[in-house]
């Protein structure tokens, strides 16, 4: 468990397994998308398409998993130790219902869905077929999630990192063995891809199951899995739901985009798919610091040390600020060599290329936000960064994009506009929130003047 008292849990400690973690699933997409291209990059566009689709439905049980996370936080830092255990526990059955529910959804109607979104008509056989394998191991995806949320607030970061590296290894052999027909396997292009996917998502979902029935003091007992403890998920959906309206004012924003970006060509969208990838590699660690952060303040707030957990927000920050701008230059010099590694096609390799200065741009306002986004999560004030994102989001990131992008004729460029526009404006407005630390001084106020809480009894024989 994690023990804020001692100073071997800093940041960089909890930090650095998040990040191989990311690294790690970075990697998969990127050996996924360096793999597929080798296919043809209609099947890169189908599975960049397919992958916002995905994130999308992944809002309806990542609303549970991110609330019961903080939550698991907070009750361990404050010592109700049980109270984080039943959190976890309902966290797991809820969400995994609810991804077998979006299984079920994309394995019977893939192309209709992808015709909903715009996909090129010519791409929606091979959508069909990516969809319905892929998106039917949602459950996989939702299991995975909550698990991995539930361990790693526990102070267990290094867990899902390892198992990461499992799948990552099982993943790229199982693509290489499907795409080029290796090792006696046969040689099903985007299928295989398909299957390699679920194939090492299963596997990964058996080792993080193993972990979460250990992660609390008491092991958990398949038994349990029936529990549901009303006050608390009360408390869940209390952070939780402004947390999902966040998550989905983002996702579904994107895979808007996605379609505006679509009705540009399938140049345009693998051009997106391409640098989605560098992207993602740029803000990696930066990523992993602002989670690290929310789990430490989370505790420390929890533990009732306020002032601590208001500096951890500047100093993750900080440290996130210095990794993303440096990485962006990289990318920046180097971008077009590395978008040569996905395409020979020169005019995809141009598009990619004319965004790299503006990614320069974007990151540090990316850093900005997910630090003091992540630090106002942390201590509850979900609702705030629910507000900024109903607004930013749709009106600048999605609206302004279609009207500069589609409207007015300026493609990726304007959409890439507009995307950093609503990205430092949140920034902005949730540094400015945590500078003035109301909520931060209210929920300290109301834990004061609380007794020191209940502690839910075991709901079985332990």
């Amino acid at each position: 468990m994690l023990d804020m008292n001692t100073k071997k849990f800093t940041l960089w400690v909890l930090a650095w397994p998040i990040f191989i973690e990311l690294f790690l699933q970075f990697l998969l997409g990127a050996v996924d998308t360096l793999m597929v291209s080798r296919i043809s990059d209609d099947a890169v566009a189908v599975v960049g398409f397919s992958n916002q689709l995905f994130q999308a439905m992944t809002v309806l049980f990542t609303t549970v998993a991110s609330g019961a996370g903080i939550l698991i936080a907070q009750k361990l830092g404050s010592h109700k130790k049980l109270d984080a255990r039943v959190i976890g526990i309902m966290a797991f059955t809820v969400t995994t219902i609810l991804g077998a529910i979006c299984s079920i959804i994309l394995i019977a109607s893939p192309q209709k869905i992808a015709m909903v979104l715009q996909l090129p008509e010519h791409l929606l056989p091979l959508a069909g077929i990516y969809i319905s394998i892929v998106g039917g191991g949602m459950i996989l995806i939702a299991m995975m999630a909550t698990m991995s949320t539930v361990i790693r607030n526990t102070g267990n970061t290094k867990g899902p990192m390892y198992v990461a590296l499992g799948m990552n290894v099982i993943h790229v052999f199982l693509n290489y063995a499907f795409i080029f027909g290796a090792f006696g396997f046969p040689q099903w292009g985007l299928t295989g891809v398909a299957i390699s996917t679920v194939a090492s998502r299963l596997l990964a979902v058996i080792l993080l199951l193993l972990m979460f029935l250990r992660s609390f003091e008491y092991r958990i007992k398949w038994r349990e899995l029936t529990v549901f403890h009303r006050p608390l998920f009360g408390e869940i959906l209390k952070i939780g739901w402004p947390l999902g309206v966040n998550m989905s004012c983002w996702v579904f924003s994107q895979l808007i985009i996605y379609s505006y970006i679509a009705t540009l060509g399938a140049a345009e969208l693998a051009a997106r798919t391409y640098m989605n990838t560098l992207e993602s590699f740029c803000f990696l660690l930066g990523s992993s610091i602002a989670t690290a952060a929310q789990i430490q303040i989370a505790h420390l707030f929890g533990a009732g040390r306020v002032r601590e957990a208001y500096r951890s927000a500047y100093r993750a920050l900080g440290i996130g600020a210095i990794y993303v701008v440096v990485n962006a230059l990289i990318l920046f010099v180097f971008g077009r060599q590395l978008l040569g590694l996905f395409t020979d096609d020169q005019t995809i390799i141009a598009i990619g290329a004319s965004l790299l200065g503006m990614n320069l741009i974007l990151q540090p306002g990316k850093m900005l936000n997910m630090a003091l986004g992540n630090s106002l999560n942390a201590i509850g004030d979900t609702r705030f960064t629910m507000y900024i994102s109903l607004g930013s989001m749709w009106i600048i990131a999605t609206g302004m994009s279609y009207v500069l992008g589609i409207h007015l004729g300026f493609g990726l460029i304007g959409i890439y506009s507009c995307m950093i526009v609503d990205e430092y404006l949140r920034g902005i407005l949730s540094y400015v929130r945590w500078r003035g630390q109301k909520y931060l001084r209210k929920a300290e106020a109301a834990k004061q003047q609380k007794p020191d809480g209940m502690t839910v009894e075991p709901a079985v024989v332990i």
